[in-house]
């Protein structure tokens, strides 16, 4: 009876202030990885690392947020407290991440800035960087899974979180527009200090919204009630002999593919193909990010089903196609064009990012001791292929001709394959898969009813 009591409860709508404090327990996370993606290559480039050194970096950040994802999520799933693996990752990004933007501390301590000192030295920092990064994103998705049953519920709780990742995009690029504007990068201790004021200023804004998740989300009851012992862990491999997982693991990683690799070059796009002001290397993004969240808040008042997630999903994916090529094919005379087009890619972005997550929570059910599990495997592949693309992409960078504003020419650079050819072969790929899935949505009675109390 107790059981059957607390099921129904976890079935039931999830009420507005839960959902949006969970919401903002990413923020951190998102606007530091947002500065990441959008200014690292192009940070360490401009300071004088080689596109192959800068490409290291990266690496080495991906490798051990890929590795660290794995972990944690055992850890997670093992021993549950969710909102302590959060709170460690979310203290060790706060610490680690002004050091990646801040300069090279190891080479000012040896009094050496050669490029062997400094690409070790923020490889190490942007690999702690990424395992703090790890344990928080693992611990925040998996909680979703946890938080409620209901599957509608769960769509609106990725949802939220995906607004407030644009909110908190919108307030990197916020930032990014005012320092650009007002410190002007004359030398590298200029540069230097351009982007440490924005990685400073990005830290506090995260803290803050960390802080009012804290307080107003409570420690998912995962384990107890639903499934009866804490410590009946789910095996890897009852994950493995499902197809279902392979499908969504295919689909997530792509659909990260297409974010990241797409947030990497966007500033080179504009800056070095397109010829336009370095403010627009803040105003870009932030379109993209204003229409992405405006759509993420729309996608909460839906109620969601296997046919839904797979046509929202498509919808996106054939958006983004579209936008590729109008990237590849964009001539530098008509560079306003980007402005139009990042209006797109925004509203592309939150379509598939919504229903990639929404598809991991179909996929987990109620599956819940298990949950960290997917969360961290998943986000394995993303870390790991995201950086071997991003290497292989930057490693051709510095030999790549820039385009001289005629693409008739056929000198396309490696910015406009990796902004527009990769995220439209993905997500070409990812919708392709989308539709061979068979998605069991459970049909929990709240799902006809009013998504939030």
């Amino acid at each position: 009876m107790s059981n059957s009591i607390e099921d129904d409860s976890f079935s039931k709508p999830v009420g507005r202030w839960s959902v949006y404090c969970y919401g903002v327990g990413h923020m951190l996370n998102d606007i530091t990885s947002a500065c990441w993606f959008t200014y690292l290559l192009l940070f360490l480039t401009e300071i004088g690392l080689s596109s192959r050194d800068a490409a290291i970096v990266m690496l080495s950040g991906q490798i051990a947020d890929g590795l660290a994802t794995i972990f944690f999520g055992e850890l997670i799933d093992r021993f549950g407290h969710f909102k302590i693996w959060h709170g460690a990752g979310a203290i060790l990004v706060a610490v680690s991440f002004s050091s990646v933007f801040g300069g090279c501390i190891p080479c000012k301590l040896l009094s050496s800035f050669s490029a062997i000192v400094e690409t070790v030295s923020y490889s190490t920092f942007a690999a702690i960087f990424n395992v703090g990064w790890a344990a928080t994103q693992v611990s925040h998705m998996s909680m979703v899974s946890c938080i409620t049953l209901n599957s509608t519920s769960r769509v609106v709780l990725a949802s939220c979180r995906n607004a407030f990742t644009m909110v908190a995009n919108l307030s990197l690029y916020g930032i990014a527009f005012i320092v650009f504007e007002v410190i002007r990068a004359e030398t590298r201790a200029d540069i230097e200090n351009q982007y440490r004021w924005i990685a400073y200023l990005s830290i506090f804004i995260g803290c803050c919204f960390v802080g009012v998740f804290y307080l107003g989300t409570k420690e998912p009851r995962s384990k107890t009630g639903i499934h009866g012992d804490i410590h009946a862990r789910i095996s890897w491999t009852y994950w493995f002999l499902k197809i279902l997982y392979y499908q969504v693991a295919i689909v997530y990683m792509l659909t990260r593919l297409v974010l990241n690799v797409s947030q990497a070059y966007l500033a080179f796009y504009v800056i070095d193909d397109l010829q336009m002001a370095q403010s627009s290397k803040a105003l870009v993004p932030a379109i993209i990010y204003i229409c992405s969240f405006v759509v993420s808040i729309l996608l909460q008042e839906i109620a969601w089903k296997e046919q839904r997630l797979k046509a929202y999903y498509t919808a996106g994916g054939i958006l983004w196609i579209f936008c590729g090529i109008a990237i590849i094919l964009l001539p530098r005379r008509m560079s306003l064009f980007v402005y139009a087009i990042s209006i797109f890619i925004g509203i592309a972005n939150a379509l598939m990012t919504v229903t990639a997550v929404s598809m991991q929570n179909v996929l987990i059910g109620q599956d819940l001791n298990g949950c960290a599990f997917v969360c961290g495997s998943l986000s394995f592949l993303d870390k790991i292929s995201c950086g071997l693309t991003l290497f292989v992409l930057q490693s051709f960078h510095s030999s790549s001709p820039i385009v001289a504003g005629n693409y008739s020419t056929g000198n396309f650079s490696i910015t406009r394959y990796g902004l527009g050819l990769v995220p439209a072969f993905c997500s070409l790929v990812g919708v392709a898969v989308t539709w061979t899935m068979e998605l069991r949505i459970p049909s929990y009675k709240p799902l006809t009813e009013t998504l939030l109390e």
